[in-house]
């Protein structure tokens, strides 16, 4: 019988299966490619037989699929707190780019190139909807209480503008200048589009 660390089984259980997700979370961040998550090195991470992972997920794409709910909603939260944290709707809207850009210094973004780029990719792509949808709800409300006529649309466009953004980052571009002027660009691109 296999050694029991946490108060309960059940607790025991919800503790491996956190590490196996964070074991794949991080093989992501370091490899840039889902085909670097396998059974084998998901449980040579955690220290478990690699039998063992199949009690907690069917196959890969259950483990993949449990990384990005349980990532996805930690970056929605920070872009979130980001965004409630500042005052005016103009500031909510250079606090929706910039946090994005955090999430990307944090390594975060490459989870999701990894998975978006991957075999499994297509049936992950429901997750990653839900998630966008998520992500661009607030910054609606924002566009839509500085008096733009159409926030959706801006909030597309401006989602397009903070991916251009987070290619440069990935080239290799400075950060912290990138940020700026992405913000700089974004807060000048929605004053025009306040109603009369």
């Amino acid at each position: 019988m296999p050694r029991i660390s946490a108060a309960t089984v059940a607790d025991h259980r919800a503790r491996q299966r956190e590490a196996l997700v964070a074991a794949a979370r991080d093989l992501l961040e370091e490899h840039g490619d889902s085909s670097a998550v396998t059974f084998a090195a998901v449980a040579r991470r955690t220290g478990l037989a690699r039998n063992s992972v199949y009690k907690y997920f069917g196959d890969r794409r259950d483990l993949l699929a449990a990384v990005v709910e349980d990532t996805v909603p930690r970056w929605l939260a920070a872009i979130g707190a980001a965004m409630s944290a500042a005052g005016t709707p103009r500031d909510r809207v250079a606090a929706y780019v910039r946090a994005q850009l955090d999430v990307v210094r944090a390594g975060g973004h490459r989870v999701a190139q990894a998975l978006a780029g991957g075999p499994d990719a297509a049936a992950l792509r429901g997750h990653g909807a839900e998630a966008h949808r998520a992500l661009l709800g607030p910054v609606e409300a924002a566009l839509a209480a500085l008096g733009d006529d159409d926030p959706p649309r801006t909030a597309r466009l401006l989602q397009g503008l903070v991916n251009a953004a987070v290619t440069a980052v990935e080239a290799g571009d400075d950060p912290a200048a990138v940020t700026d002027r992405a913000v700089r660009l974004a807060l000048d691109g929605v004053a025009g589009l306040a109603r009369p």
